[in-house]
């Protein structure tokens, strides 16, 4: 699996687990909604300022963020 589809996955899962909507999550990282739709599918190639801005939208930073086994390279 790509690292942008991991990174998508990643953000789904904790999006979902607040019971965030797509709207309200890109509301807070200040991007626009079809914008995360396009990061979560894995379409897009998001920067580095723009992932540190919807981590921190969800309430997270990117120890933790990353600290899963979606990153885990045995996969």
């Amino acid at each position: 699996m790509s690292i942008n589809k991991k990174i998508g996955k990643r953000i789904l899962t904790l999006r979902k687990a607040q019971k965030l909507s797509q709207e309200a999550l890109a509301h807070k990282a200040d991007v626009d909604r079809t914008y995360m739709t396009g990061v979560e599918t894995g379409k897009r190639n998001v920067t580095v300022r723009v992932l540190d801005r919807i981590i921190h939208g969800l309430g997270t930073n990117f120890a933790t963020f990353f600290n899963d086994k979606e990153f885990d390279d045995e996969k």
